[in-house]
């Protein structure tokens, strides 16, 4: 329930994903953080009817279901993994990134494992922002030329790579390196479990951190197989042409 009463430590206790939201808006979320959210507002200048409207959506949110994607074109399914998926990956990189520098510093000492899941996400998130980008570049440009050129009725004779299948299987390779590297940042964790005694913002990253790793599941799932073998068999027909 939204409540202009709340301060922003029970928001994000309430819900993990309104550290987030706060984030989005250049609040900074501390554990211990008794401001509400109008006296944060009222200091950064900002609309908190916006902030109570962003709260109230994300509260809302529920994972959106796979069943009928499947049925979509491949373009439709290239756009919306890029929209849903990607952007989510993009804004969700830096909050986690600053979320694990805080946890380091203050429980470093008592929890040394979480050096080691620092050093794998920021691993993964290099290599994810590099591998996001090879797609939006590159593959999901193909996969729409394909689809245009197959409305026109026009063969494949002017591709700017010889198959879909090259770049099929380097990000194929891609989302395997990336779900080790998260089986290494979930062994690490326990399974993402708070160590008892620790802080909010402890529970909060590693709520933050299943979370992301779920979301990249459901990408690679998306895009090994459905988006992929539609890829391939859409080129195929298309040569026939």
């Amino acid at each position: 329930m939204i409540s202009i009463k709340k301060n922003i430590a029970e928001f994000v206790a309430e819900d993990y994903r309104a550290a987030a939201v706060f984030e989005s808006f250049g609040i900074d979320f501390y554990c211990k953080d008794r401001r509400t959210v109008e006296e944060v507002c009222e200091k950064k200048c900002l609309n908190p009817i916006k902030v109570f409207e962003a709260l109230k959506k994300v509260s809302k949110t529920e994972h959106c279901s796979d069943k009928n994607l499947e049925k979509w074109p491949i373009d439709l399914l290239a756009d919306f993994i890029e929209k849903k998926h990607h952007r989510y990956v993009e804004e969700r990189i830096p909050i986690l990134l600053k979320y694990l520098v805080k946890l380091c510093k203050v429980h470093g000492d008592h929890h040394p494992e979480l050096l080691d899941v620092y050093r794998n996400f920021c691993e993964s998130a290099s290599d994810l922002t590099a591998h996001l980008l090879r797609e939006e570049l590159v593959l999901f440009p193909y996969i729409r030329k394909m689809v245009q050129l197959g409305k026109e009725g026009r063969s494949l004779d002017d591709a700017n790579f010889r198959a879909v299948k090259t770049p099929v299987l380097m990000m194929m390779e891609e989302h395997e390196a990336e779900g080790e590297k998260f089986e290494k940042i979930a062994k690490l964790t326990s399974g993402y479990r708070v160590p008892a005694g620790t802080c909010n913002t402890y529970k909060t990253t590693y709520l933050l951190l299943a979370e992301f790793e779920e979301n990249l599941q459901r990408h690679i799932h998306l895009e090994n197989d459905m988006l992929f073998p539609k890829a391939l068999a859409f080129e195929k027909a298309l040569k026939c042409y």
